[in-house]
């Protein structure tokens, strides 16, 4: 502040010089006026030396006393402006430094943040990397695990689906035979499973295949009953009801009658006479005695309802050959016989023919003796179940994800 003092007072002082001039000059100028007023001139040298030497004199004075105040003025103006400047300047470096204050709060502000935000960014970045590097190491470990029992499946799983394979032929040989009572099939379908495990050449199946072969013989030992032919039969008979005839009446036969013989014995005279009256009599009149009901002739609707009747037991042995129930079924039958002896005429041949078939269904045995449960079947779900648990045991478990 004291340099730019000095200077602005320097630059103040400068402009004094120009007055002092001008006061010369209008000093010089106004003097000859002064001297046309005097009476006699002095000469011309002298008098020019003698004016010359006031002159200065008086410039010498007025020039100190302007050039005093001018400084004075100049040094006045220079202190005001220093100060002026000084304090606009103080005023404007406290406004910068106030600015610069908060430029340094707010920078220092954003560093911190985004300090901040770094540090969790790369928390953030590290966490993930950890997390991808525990997945990627748990799922290289599943993979080798799941190639390890793969590998060692490999070999054995053609051998499971063929057992699973058996196991479902002989529970469905059982189906056949309980519920369809199909023992041809059955049969069949045990040699089919008994074929499936032979393939697999596997010596630890032998036991299976050993009760297998005891279940086919005892399918094989059964009686088979064919209820197809013995329905369609029945069938056909049900056909031939309406073809059968009718008896008109029917007379039980009459009883033999021994011949009157007349004795040669007096005592005999009743008898005797009896004899010859009877005799006598059956030249005229003849009759013979029958033990026994005598049976009407049906009508129309008794007729449709003994016809429809007979129908209907037919359906029920029928049934009763289905179900294998031997006393439903020949009961059936022998109502049936009943009935076509009593209302229908034994002499025709369809008759006949009807009588002897139902004779020939009578004497049919229906019922079988089954096995109550195959000894395979067991044999062959525990093996199988055993080696699906051992597979399970031997799974990998996957950890969980962190």
């Amino acid at each position: 502040m004291t340099d730019q003092n000095k200077t602005s007072g320097k630059e103040k002082e400068t402009p004094a010089s120009p007055p002092e001039s001008e006061s010369q000059t209008q000093n010089a100028i106004q003097e000859p006026s002064n001297e046309q007023n005097t009476g006699p001139k002095p000469a011309p040298s002298e008098n020019i030396n003698i004016e010359t030497k006031k002159a200065q004199k008086k410039q010498e004075k007025k020039g100190g006393k302007g050039s005093l105040a001018l400084s004075l003025i100049a040094i006045s103006l220079a202190i005001s402006s220093s100060i002026a400047m000084y304090y606009g300047a103080n005023k404007q470096l406290i406004k910068y430094n106030h600015e610069l204050a908060k430029l340094t709060s707010t920078i220092s502000t954003l560093e911190s943040s985004q300090a901040k935000n770094s540090e969790d960014f790369q928390a953030k970045i590290q966490r993930s990397e950890q997390n991808n590097h525990v997945l990627i190491e748990q799922q290289n470990n599943s993979i080798k695990s799941l190639q390890a029992a793969l590998h060692q499946r490999q070999g054995r799983r053609p051998n499971d689906w063929r057992i699973a394979e058996a196991d479902y032929l002989v529970n469905l040989a059982g189906r056949q035979l309980w519920v369809m009572r199909d023992i041809l099939t059955a049969t069949t379908l045990m040699e089919t499973a008994d074929q499936r495990l032979a393939n697999l050449n596997d010596p630890s199946l032998s036991p299976i295949r050993q009760a297998i072969a005891e279940d086919i013989q005892q399918l094989k030992s059964i009686k088979r009953v064919d209820l197809d032919g013995i329905v369609l039969r029945l069938n056909s008979l049900q056909k031939e009801i309406d073809n059968l005839p009718l008896a008109n009446a029917f007379l039980p036969e009459a009883l033999e009658e021994k011949p009157n013989i007349v004795s040669q014995d007096v005592i005999d005279w009743q008898s005797n006479l009896k004899a010859s009256f009877n005799d006598f009599i059956s030249q005229f009149i003849t009759y013979r005695k029958r033990e026994g009901s005598v049976v009407p002739l049906l009508t129309p609707a008794q007729t449709f309802y003994l016809k429809e009747n007979l129908t209907a037991k037919l359906n029920q042995s029928i049934t009763a050959a289905y179900r294998e129930n031997t006393a439903l079924y020949q009961s059936s039958l022998e109502t049936a016989k009943e009935w076509t002896l009593r209302f229908f005429d034994q002499n025709a041949q369809s008759t006949i023919g009807f009588l002897q078939a139902l004779n020939s269904l009578e004497q049919q045995t229906i019922e079988v003796t089954y096995p109550a449960a195959f000894i395979s079947q067991e044999r062959i779900s525990d093996l199988l179940a055993t080696r699906l648990q051992r597979d399970l045991a031997q799974q990998p478990t996957e950890e969980p994800l962190q």
